[in-house]
């Protein structure tokens, strides 16, 4: 049903306007990109149902805090849930596509139209065109064919870029915390490390001990704080936290400068083991991803962002 915008002060019927606008203009940009899909920031529409222009035929993915796709209004697409800790605009496309891209919704190459906007704004008030690979700052290496290691589940993926998001960005007790998740391929990247700690998951059944238990994440989180990389199997149990990894630094990759021990760690383990690795920054809360010895994205921590 049309809004009749009489009703509305006029910064609502602005914010009306603009999103109706940019709603009516984007099937022909779709159309004229041939893009795969349109995303949208749920944070900024809310529960709002969006009017899509006549003969529109794209598919609908929505960036969303929501924990589950049933809580997301119009249920008129996919769901991709999003950290729920305050990103840039950028960020939470990054981690969008990342994980669009891991569950097969996108592809590498494949051209994405964004649509955003300010959190609880109900305003949509950017349209945003990029191509998957192309764009060194959405991705700098994508594998062509498998996104993800043998026997991963895109979910265990989804919730270790989850947590690390929000360490990243909250830290632990206010104060900055590094730490790095190696996913997949676990009882060879064991075999490439040594404890620095006793392992705390040691003897613990397997379902204690899977990310995928939301009852988890408070220890995940505290143990974060410990020298040493989590080994997350592709299931989601975590096999042990506190690890040193005995690889060759950054395992002959080029990486830019300014990046620390860890990312070039986290790079090493990859290029010699079927896994990924998500690295959190201390100095910055940046999260940043390595797939077979090269990094794939990074999201950064808002400036502003002030945890206490």
């Amino acid at each position: 049903m049309p809004i009749d915008l009489t009703t509305l002060d006029p910064g609502s019927v602005l914010d009306h306007r603009v999103t109706g606008a940019l709603l009516d203009h984007v099937a022909g940009i779709a159309d004229a990109c041939a893009a795969a899909a349109v995303f949208v920031s749920e944070e900024a529409v809310g529960s709002r149902s969006l009017s899509w222009p006549p003969g529109f035929r794209r598919r609908v993915v929505y960036m969303t805090t929501c924990a589950t796709e049933d809580e997301l209004g119009g249920g008129d697409g996919i769901c991709i849930k999003l950290p729920d800790v305050p990103l840039t605009r950028m960020g939470q496309i990054k981690i969008a596509v990342f994980l669009a891209v891991t569950r097969g919704i996108v592809a590498g190459g494949d051209v994405i139209v964004f649509l955003s906007g300010v959190a609880g704004s109900g305003m949509l008030d950017m349209l945003f065109v990029t191509q998957i690979d192309r764009e060194a700052e959405m991705f700098a290496f994508l594998p062509e064919g498998q996104p993800l290691p043998e026997a991963m589940h895109a979910e265990v993926l989804a919730r270790v870029v989850d947590i690390a998001t929000e360490i990243g960005v909250e830290g632990r007790e206010g104060k900055p915390v590094g730490a790095l998740f190696v996913i997949g391929d676990a009882t060879k990247v064991l075999t490439l490390s040594r404890p620095l700690v006793l392992n705390p998951f040691r003897g613990y059944d397997e379902r204690e001990r899977n990310v995928l238990d939301v009852a988890i994440e408070e220890t995940i989180k505290e143990f974060s704080a410990i020298d040493g990389a989590f080994v997350i199997r592709g299931d989601g149990v975590i096999e042990a936290c506190g690890v040193l990894l005995k690889t060759l630094a950054s395992g002959g990759a080029e990486l830019h400068q300014g990046l620390g021990a860890r990312h070039h760690v986290a790079a090493g383990i990859t290029a010699v083991t079927d896994s990924i690795a998500i690295s959190i920054s201390e100095s910055t809360g940046t999260v940043t991803i390595f797939r077979g010895g090269q990094m794939v994205t990074e999201i950064e921590k808002p400036r502003h962002f002030n945890p206490t």
